[in-house]
C-alpha cells in the first residue's frame, strides 16, 4: 500500500472552493457572496467561490472588502481571436478573477450521474483532455490566475483497479512543462467522478491515499519540496457533516465543494471545519 513520504511538509493553507456549476443568476450570486463574506470564520482558510461566467462581475463586486476570492469555472488558452463562446485569461483578470477551475470531470464529459440525452456525439461538447488542461493551466499561470486542476477516476476505472494510474497520468500529462516557480501556485483537486453529484463520498482514508498518489506524481515532475508544498483538495459530495473527517487527513488541504457551496450556511460550516 502507498505511504506518503511528505508529512513533514504539512504546513499548507487550506483552500475551500465552491463550484457553483450552472447555478445562480447575477443577483443571486451577489446575495450569496455577501452572506458568505460577512460571516467568513477565519483568514487562515482561503475561501473561493466559482460562479458561472454571467455572475462573475456581480460576485466580484459583492466580495470587495471581504476575504472571499472569486474564480471562474473554465477559460480558453488564447488571448483573443475568432473563438466564439470562449473566454480568455485576460477577460477574467480584467474582471478581478483570481482562480479558475480547469479540467473538471464534467468539462471532460465524464459525469458521475448518467445523462440519458447526452449521446457520445453530444459529449464531444465537453471536450477537455489532458492536452487542453495543460494548455489552460499554462495560460492561467501566465496571466497570474491560480489554476485549480481537477483529476479523478470514473466508477468503471475504479472497479478495474485503475484509480492510481488514471490520476497519476492526468497529473503527468495535464501539468507537464510548468516553470518551477509556477509549480508552487497550482492547486490540484481530486474528484472521483463516481462521487460527484451522486451523494456518494470516497472514504476519507481512501481519499487521503489517492491524494498521496497525486502528491507523489507531482513530486516526480517537480521534486520532493514541490510535492510537499502543493495543495490538494478533495471534491465529491463534501458536506458539513463529513467535512471535518475529510479535511483532517494529512494529504488533503481543502475541498472543491459542489452543491453545499450553494447555501451560505453549508459552505461556511465547511470553511469552519477547515
Amino acid at each position: 500500500m502507498y505511504r506518503c513520504p511528505f508529512k513533514e511538509f504539512r504546513v499548507r493553507v487550506p483552500i475551500i472552493a465552491g463550484n457553483w456549476k450552472m447555478h445562480k443568476t447575477a443577483s443571486e450570486a451577489r446575495a450569496l457572496v455577501r452572506e458568505i463574506g460577512h460571516a467568513l470564520p477565519s483568514s487562515q482558510v482561503e475561501a473561493v467561490v466559482c460562479p458561472p461566467f454571467t455572475a462573475l462581475a456581480s460576485a466580484i463586486e459583492a466580495a470587495e472588502g471581504t476575504l472571499v476570492r472569486v474564480g471562474a469555472q473554465d477559460l480558453f488558452w488564447k488571448s483573443q481571436g475568432a473563438y466564439t463562446g470562449q473566454v480568455s485569461p485576460g477577460m477574467l483578470t480584467d474582471l478581478g478573477v483570481s482562480h479558475v477551475i480547469i479540467g473538471h470531470s464534467e468539462r471532460r464529459g465524464r459525469f458521475g450521474v448518467p445523462e440519458p440525452d447526452f449521446t457520445s456525439e453530444i459529449l464531444k461538447l465537453f471536450g477537455d483532455t489532458d492536452a487542453s488542461v495543460r494548455k489552460k493551466t499554462h495560460a492561467a499561470l501566465a496571466a497570474g490566475i491560480v489554476p485549480i486542476v481537477c483529476c479523478g477516476e470514473t466508477l468503471s476505472e475504479r472497479r478495474a483497479g485503475d484509480t492510481d494510474s488514471v490520476v497519476a497520468t492526468q497529473i503527468r500529462e495535464g501539468l507537464a512543462g510548468l516553470d518551477a516557480s509556477h509549480s508552487a501556485t497550482v492547486v490540484i483537486a481530486y474528484e472521483p467522478v463516481w462521487a460527484i453529484g451522486t451523494g456518494e463520498t470516497c472514504a476519507a482514508d481512501e481519499a487521503d491515499r489517492v491524494c498521496g498518489v497525486i502528491r507523489a506524481a507531482f513530486a516526480e515532475l517537480y521534486g520532493a519540496a514541490a510535492g510537499g508544498a502543493v495543495r490538494i483538495q478533495y471534491g465529491g459530495s463534501v458536506k458539513p457533516d463529513n467535512a471535518a473527517d475529510i479535511l483532517g487527513r494529512p494529504n488533503i488541504d481543502g475541498a472543491l465543494v459542489g452543491g453545499a457551496s450553494l447555501k451560505a450556511a453549508d459552505f461556511l460550516a465547511i470553511l469552519t471545519a477547515a
